[in-house]
């Protein structure tokens, strides 16, 4: 085990890599043997990301499992891989909504192949962003989840088709991919600025982490990038304004996209908000801490009202995971040791039940072919799977005592209205919200009346049904046992506010 542990991050980060370059070379006339060989692959990587989540030493913190491979020194470039307790953690999540997403694929009759190529490198790319400790790989690989993206909604994805609402799929994945280009240009800005004054300052280029974390950066230097590097992580973490992607994203995108999608990949945006903008300008992140907060809880309320006027099951998710994203923005905005390890949970349990609701969504679409709320009804009749995980994933995005969302969310408020209160109210509020059209949809869906258009509806799949139980499993667990992963994750926080606290 100890050959393991010198080697995981990498293994990690290589093998979905290297399954879709072999899926390249794999013969199109076995598509059956395609989703196979997926899941072995994702089997393997949850396996050693549970093995990483449960090995990282709480009680030691800082970085573990470090790996180094020079690549190019002239500029300061090496494969630098490490994680702390945030780490820790996302990794886990990216193991399990990439390994459920892939059993919900399993039935993929169009194009398997060229789907799951991109699918692995969207897994590779998360992965890798997570353990980077050099910050022009965690660009890399940044870009690698992003951009698979495109192709990913606009060959597999599903056109939204209204009598009053027309959103091709392809608008949707368009108006993803440019968007979040937009938001990498100013990251690559903030990244080559920092790489620059942190050389000059050093006296050697470097653009690794260790180094530049130690460079005093000028604290108009601070003030300057830290926007950029905000901004630019912020939309793909759903921020507002630049939130608009998000919804027609996870509308256009198919069900296990979807779940990659609100479950991993914007947090991708909000740990580069922590990693990079927080953690390397500390003094920037205290300039602009009040804006972070008032964007975020612009989030909240928007999100969730927005929520309540969607008719589309998928529009309801989607800008539900905008006003939950907004609560991560907040935890982080607040600078706060308990409001930033609020946010990192909320990352973690948003992750868990978003993907839980795209998968449920997705059944419902496969079979009724339409997501209608105004027109389906008392579905729980011939759907009993789904109706109980939609409704518990309902549960855990109200904030169910129990589940993991009551657990994150609480620590987020504590942490809010230990810094800002009226704000903390905001929050509160947008919970409230929450609970209202999470039980509307709940009521109107699944339990009401029963109607016999839906009578030839089958329910969830085995394969459907074994996805859902492990990610209702991890909202369980991490309700009713929240010390744990708080635990883990207070480990990699607490040196960041140190740090934003001058200390």
């Amino acid at each position: 085990m100890e050959t393991l542990g010198e080697y995981i991050l990498l293994i990690l980060t290589a093998l979905p890599f290297v399954g879709a370059l072999a899926l390249i070379l794999f013969p199109t006339n076995r598509p059956k043997a395609v989703a196979p060989l997926v899941l072995v692959i994702t089997s393997i990587t949850l396996v050693l990301s549970v093995y990483v989540f449960v090995a990282y030493d709480r009680v030691a913190g800082g970085y573990q499992f470090i790996e180094r491979y020079e690549w190019l020194p002239q500029i300061g470039a090496s494969l630098h891989l490490g994680i702390d307790g945030i780490a820790a953690a996302m990794m886990l999540l990216n193991g399990v909504v990439a390994f459920t997403g892939t059993l919900v694929s399993w039935k993929l009759v169009t194009r398997p192949k060229d789907f799951f190529i991109l699918f692995l490198l969207l897994v590779s790319g998360v992965y890798g962003t997570f353990a980077s400790l050099d910050l022009l790989f965690f660009f890399f690989f940044y870009e690698l989840a992003v951009l698979p993206m495109y192709l990913l909604i606009g060959v597999w994805g599903s056109t939204t088709d209204f009598k009053t609402f027309f959103r091709p799929k392809e608008y949707g994945a368009l108006k993803l991919t440019l968007m979040l280009v937009a938001g990498s240009v100013l990251v690559w800005i903030a990244l080559l600025a920092m790489w620059q004054q942190g050389s000059d300052s050093i006296g050697r280029l470097t653009f690794n982490f260790f180094d530049l974390r130690e460079v005093a950066f000028p604290p108009t230097f601070q003030k300057i990038f830290f926007p950029f590097l905000f901004v630019g992580f912020g939309v793909l973490a759903g921020l507002w304004p630049f939130h608009t992607w998000s919804p027609d994203g996870h509308v256009a995108a198919p069900t296990s996209v979807s779940m990659l999608h609100a479950g991993v990949l914007m947090k991708l945006g909000a740990f580069g908000i922590l990693r990079v903008g927080m953690e390397l300008l500390p003094e920037g992140a205290r300039s602009w801490g009040p804006v972070m907060i008032g964007l975020g809880s612009v989030n909240v309320i928007y999100g969730a009202v927005s929520a309540l006027a969607q008719k589309d099951l998928k529009y309801v998710v989607g800008y539900s995971s905008v006003s939950h994203m907004g609560y991560v923005i907040m935890g982080l905005g607040t600078l706060d040791q308990i409001g930033i390890n609020g946010a990192v949970m909320q990352m973690f349990s948003h992750g868990i039940m978003t993907a839980l609701f795209f998968c449920m969504v997705g059944v419902i679409y496969e079979r009724a072919h339409l997501r209608d709320i105004t027109v389906l009804e008392g579905l729980s009749k011939r759907m009993g799977f789904a109706a109980a995980f939609l409704t518990i994933a309902g549960l855990a995005s109200l904030g169910l005592p129990g589940l993991s969302g009551f657990a994150a969310e609480l620590v987020v408020f504590i942490g809010i209205f230990r810094t800002y209160p009226i704000l903390g109210v905001l929050a509160v509020i947008g919970a409230a919200l929450t609970a209202v059209y999470i039980l509307r949809l709940l009521g109107k869906v699944f339990f009401g009346p029963v109607s016999e258009r839906w009578a030839h509806l089958t329910d969830a799949s085995k394969l459907d049904i074994a996805a859902a139980s492990i990610l209702v499993g991890m909202l369980v667990l991490w309700g009713l046992y929240p010390l744990y992963i708080y635990r883990i994750i207070d480990s990699g926080v607490l040196p960041i506010a140190k740090r934003l606290v001058g200390g």
